[in-house]
Formats: C-alpha cells, structure tokens, sequence
C-alpha cells in the first residue's frame, strides 16, 4: 500500500522513520541492522534520504585547485528497493529539486515505478555548502511544487518527450515538508503555509513535518495548515537528541528553537551518554502527547542510528 493507503486504513498512529544511504565504499548492512532493530515496532514504512551532489576543491600537483563534483551518498532508489523485498514493507525515496534535472528526475520515477515504488517524498534540498542562496540545476525545479507537478504530470501519462505506452503499474504517492517553525527562507509562516498550500494543490497527499521540540508549536502549525484549507494528513516528525553538541548543531543547523526546560536538562549532561538519555525521555513525552492530540503517526529520524528510536517507540505507542 502507499503511505495515503496505509493512514487511511490505519486503526492505530502509524510509527515511520527515515534512514540515510550508506557513504560510498560503505555497506548496506549497517542499515539492514538499523532496521531489524525496529521491525518488532511494526514500521508502516520506511524513508531513504536523497543527496545532491557537494563540491570539494582537490589541490593539484601545480599548487592550484581544481573543483569536482562528488556524491557521497549514491543510491537512495536502489537502496529503497533492497530493503522493501527484502522486509516486505513500504519504502518511499526522497526526490530533490537540488542537483537533478527534469530529465533526470523523470528517468528516476521511471525506474521507480519498474521497481514497484510508488511513493515518493518531493524536497527542493538545501543550498549548496558555502552559499546562502539555494540555485537549481539547468533545467532543473526551482521550487517543490513544480517537482510535484512533474510527478503528477506522469502519473496522468505525460512525460518530457511524446511517447508510446505511457501507462504506469500504479500512481505515485507524493508527500512534501512542512516547517512548524516556518522554512528559514520564508518571510514569515504565513508565507510559507501559502507555499505548503501550492506543494499541496500540485498533487502531495500528505505533509511531514521538520523536527521540533516543542508540541505547541506543531499543534498551531496543524491550526494553520488547516485554517489554509489544506486537508490532507500531516505528520510530526521527531529527532531524538542524542549528544551534548546537539544543543547548539541542531538549532544551528535546522533553524529550530529548543524550549528552556530540555535546554536546561541538556547542559546538566556531563556526558553524550546522558544527553542521550534526556534525548530519548523527552522524545518520548513528545511522542505520548502527540499520540493523545490524535496525529495520523510520527516520523522519526533516526541519522542512521535506530537503538535510541527503538526505546522511543517502545515507551510511547
């Protein structure tokens, strides 16, 4: 089933997480560990980030740099498809705007939908390391909503180029992001819920949400999604924090805020071990909350680590 069949017909929240593609050279077991962690939880499904290409200047035997191109996560569709024979559960990609062309993309889904993966995650990607301002490929998407507009122009059959036999085995599911906090490149949250409602009229089928750790604030988030005549599902998602250095890399990095008390537990830690500890207790008050306000699920995103996820929904669901 897709994730718009597996909420519809869910008589409990569903748990979701995310995994990354191993770094290149690195195997696949790591994440098949990850996951058998938490097959006992019964995960609805499961997501595999997308990874744009980065740039890295090399130094060259005449002392001048030369710039390349490198990903380091190859693989997200091929990595999706092991897992989803291999455990017999529903795996959904992510697709970025960030570093593909429509061609590519287009050539993407078609592979997808040979490999029987009709679910998809529609994402622009960050900026590139070192620049503020995110810059599409040539012949790329500058926004979410024309990926899924590409994406539900081919679940009607048009494709980039006239062609025969355009009928694909099923549909793709698409979901998008939502920002509880509002996207750091939006004005303000009125603004970006206007871009959440367009992401959502191009064809998304449910929306989840950026880590946060203050319930109150997805909870207005839901109010205003929708006050905005967005009604389709919408899914918290949840970072355990697991080290002391989250409590400056996380707000750094995702542009969130922490509330005082997790903030005050946190620096009482004189350990990762501790953080870690406070990490999941506090995932899962947030997690229990979230359960009784009657979300659809949780997405939890788990870095490639599952052990501190597995006690999480073991002491929530």
């Amino acid at each position: 089933m897709t994730v718009a069949e597996l909420i519809k017909s869910a008589t409990r929240p569903l748990f979701t997480f995310e995994l990354l593609p191993p770094l290149k050279g690195h195997s696949i077991d790591r994440v098949y560990r990850a996951i058998e962690r938490l097959l006992e939880y019964e995960p609805a499904y499961i997501n595999f980030t997308s990874h744009a290409n980065e740039v890295v200047y090399t130094e060259r035997e005449d002392g001048l740099s030369e710039k390349k191109l490198i990903r380091k996560r190859p693989g997200t569709i091929p990595l999706a498809a092991a897992v989803k024979y291999r455990y017999n559960i529903t795996v959904v990609p992510h697709l970025l705007c960030g570093g593909f062309t429509r061609e590519e993309t287009e050539n993407a889904l078609i592979e997808m939908n040979f490999l029987g993966i009709h679910d998809v995650l529609a994402l622009r990607g960050d900026p590139p390391k070192g620049s503020r301002k995110f810059i599409p490929e040539k012949g790329g998407h500058s926004y979410t909503s024309e990926l899924v507009e590409q994406i539900a122009a081919i679940n009607r059959g048009d494709y980039l180029y006239e062609l025969t036999g355009k009928q694909l085995t099923e549909p793709f599911c698409v979901g998008v992001a939502g920002y509880p906090e509002k996207h750091i490149e939006a004005p303000n949250m009125a603004t970006d819920i206007e871009h959440l409602k367009r992401k959502v009229e191009a064809g998304a089928s449910y929306i989840v949400t950026q880590m946060f750790f203050d319930n109150e604030k997805f909870f207005r988030f839901r109010e205003m999604v929708a006050e905005a005549g967005i009604d389709v599902p919408v899914i918290p998602g949840l970072k355990p924090v697991s080290a002391m250095s989250d409590l400056n890399l996380l707000p750094q990095t995702f542009h969130i805020d922490m509330p005082e008390e997790l903030v005050q537990e946190l620096q009482k830690c004189s350990s990762d071990e501790q953080a870690r500890e406070t990490g999941i207790e506090w995932a899962v008050m947030q997690s229990r909350d979230l359960i009784s306000a009657g979300v659809p699920g949780i997405h939890y995103y788990t870095l490639g680590r599952s052990d501190n996820v597995a006690r999480i929904v073991k002491g929530s669901f």
